[in-house]
């Protein structure tokens, strides 16, 4: 009987024993799974950062590209606008050119060293030459025609060549100035131009010479 016992209990220790292995196998089946997916997706998220950070990579390279395309389109761009202001300015000097050759010369005023007027260096209009100038004007007035006007700048040979042909253009835009402001000529009858030391009257070897070359030469034309 006691070995009867005995049997039994050991049957049904077996029997709650088996379910409890049984249940371990499975959750260690289960974990092994479930870090076997934890794996896999940490290894796919490795994989996209790394291909997201090569997508960031070659956006910012596309992207420097299209500013740097977009930098030389403009600089094309603002260099083809000089070009064709370049080339509309010429063309209209050309024109005015032209225009002015074709024109008869009515009288001409010359405002020269010689003549107590222009100095050596100097650029605001003396005195004296504005007294010149308004008897000018006043027989323009007296005898009014449809006139242009064409101020030369003119320098000795002293100095720079361009420096020359820039202080010949400020004397002459000097005089149109006087002619603006003080008998309201309109601008668009005046032309200015400077020849600086390029159409000397006298030598420049003598003093003289010099004076008579520093000068402004106003042209009446019709």
């Amino acid at each position: 009987m006691r070995k009867s016992v005995l049997v039994l209990s050991l049957s049904a220790l077996t029997l709650a024993v088996a379910p409890a292995c049984a249940t371990k196998k499975f959750v260690q089946t289960e974990v092994g799974q479930v870090n076997e997916k934890v794996t896999s997706l940490g290894s796919s998220l490795e994989d996209t950062q790394e291909r997201v950070r090569r997508n960031e990579a070659q956006i910012t390279d596309v992207d420097a590209r299209a500013q740097a395309a977009a930098r030389g389109a403009q600089q094309t761009a603002e260099e083809a606008r000089r070009a064709a202001g370049e080339v509309g300015e010429q063309a209209s000097a050309r024109a005015e050119a032209i225009e002015a050759a074709q024109r008869k010369l009515l009288f001409e005023v010359v405002l020269s060293e010689d003549q107590g007027r222009f100095g050596f260096g100097a650029v605001a209009v003396p005195e004296d030459a504005m007294a010149a100038i308004d008897e000018m004007v006043a027989n323009l007035k007296a005898d009014p025609k449809n006139v242009w006007i064409e101020i030369e700048g003119h320098t000795d040979s002293v100095g720079d060549a361009r420096y020359n042909e820039q202080l010949g253009l400020q004397r002459a835009e000097a005089v149109k100035r006087y002619l603006y402001e003080k008998h309201q000529v309109p601008l668009h009858k005046i032309n200015v131009i400077s020849y600086g030391e390029d159409r000397p009257l006298g030598p420049n070897n003598t003093r003289e010479g010099r004076a008579q070359n520093r000068r402004v030469v106003i042209k009446v034309l019709a």
